[in-house]
């Protein structure tokens, strides 16, 4: 049952609001924030204000089809109007409910994405190139930006690690509950008997932290620079350029020797500093905030496995919210990525619902 306070609250606040901003007593910063707050509040008022008045004209109606005086047609458009009266109390209820849930100032962020080969040798990090070639199919059909920040191969075309940032609307939203185990399961192109293996990838999805989310304290960085090694070419490989970056107070280490130039390595190594900072203070809050309970759709923890491809079956399976897609090929095209990013943003406001109460 949604609270009416809660309900009177948001009716009264869209009245203050429409009334300092029809002052023009505003300045310009607040006038913006106002704007917008009073914007969010316009797609929900007219439910706000029904719900107010429902059991009124519930009861109005209701003595009507009760009034043995009442004419017969009166009584069916009653009737009628009572099960429309209901009918919208209950989708306007829900409506008004996702709005009360608490917003993940996250969610409109660009985003970093680390994946990383796991168990299973090879065969893990050509699936962990996979899941790379996954996204970079999602975000060419949404038109996102992609951008490699950090990226080590492996034999035959796969990836021990690649880091890449994401950029366009609401990005982290959208790629949030990527982050976990990703299992496979397959016949590999060396196996000669025909066997199933299985191995894994990690995925770490980051909301990208600007400067004013994080500030760095310079006092608090330890800044090494050492010579690169691997894939570069001899120029990358003749100078300390690579840098590595710990960061005192969380412990956190950041490595970064794509780039030529040590600047170009030390801005790109405080950038994914910046965001696993970000992540780590907004787990913090999160766990705070959610000690008695945890999320059917998981804890976005790396550790934890949420998703098995399954390619002599064709299936993807998610684990947290029990969905079985028989169309792998597709998802790995990028093509029904939004299917499952849909079934577990449901589940997830459903989480959430049932703890606003």
């Amino acid at each position: 049952m949604l609270p009416i306070s809660k309900v009177k609250e948001l009716i009264l606040k869209h009245s203050q609001l429409e009334k300092e901003l029809s002052s023009g007593e505003i300045d310009k910063k607040n006038f913006a924030e106002k704007s917008k707050d009073y914007s969010d509040l316009n797609e929900i008022i007219k439910e706000a204000k029904d719900h107010i008045s429902f059991e009124k004209n519930k009861n109005e109606l209701e003595k009507i089809i009760n009034d043995p005086e009442s004419d017969t047609e009166i009584k069916k458009l009653a009737e009628s109007e009572l099960e429309d009266l209901i009918k919208n109390y209950k989708i306007g209820e829900k409506k008004i409910k996702l709005f009360l849930l608490p917003k993940d100032e996250a969610d409109t962020k660009n985003a970093i994405i680390e994946i990383r080969a796991g168990t299973g040798g090879l065969e893990a990090s050509l699936f962990a190139s996979d899941l790379f070639k996954m996204y970079e199919k999602v975000s060419h059909k949404k038109k996102w930006l992609m951008d490699i920040i950090s990226i080590s191969k492996s034999d035959a075309g796969g990836l021990k690690e690649v880091i890449v940032a994401i950029k366009g609307k609401n990005i982290y939203s959208s790629l949030k509950y990527e982050s976990g185990v990703h299992r496979v399961q397959r016949v590999p192109d060396t196996e000669t008997q025909g066997r199933v293996h299985t191995s894994a990838a990690t995925v770490a999805v980051l909301p990208e932290a600007e400067e004013v989310d994080v500030k760095i304290e310079e006092k608090d960085l330890r800044i090494d620079v050492f010579r690169s090694s691997g894939p570069g070419g001899q120029s990358v490989n003749t100078t300390d350029s690579a840098v590595r970056i710990t960061h005192i107070p969380s412990g956190i280490v950041v490595s970064q020797q794509d780039e030529k130039s040590q600047i170009r390595n030390k801005e790109k190594g405080l950038k994914i500093l910046r965001s696993r900072i970000y992540e780590l203070e907004r787990q913090k809050k999160d766990e705070e905030r959610s000690r008695d309970r945890k999320s059917k759709i998981g804890t976005g923890d790396r550790s934890e496995r949420i998703r098995t491809y399954n390619f002599p079956q064709g299936r993807v399976t998610d684990h947290r919210i029990n969905l079985t897609l028989h169309k792998l090929e597709e998802f790995m095209e990028g093509e029904i990525f939004d299917e499952m990013i849909e079934n577990l943003s449901i589940q997830a406001q459903k989480e959430e619902l049932n703890n606003l109460n």
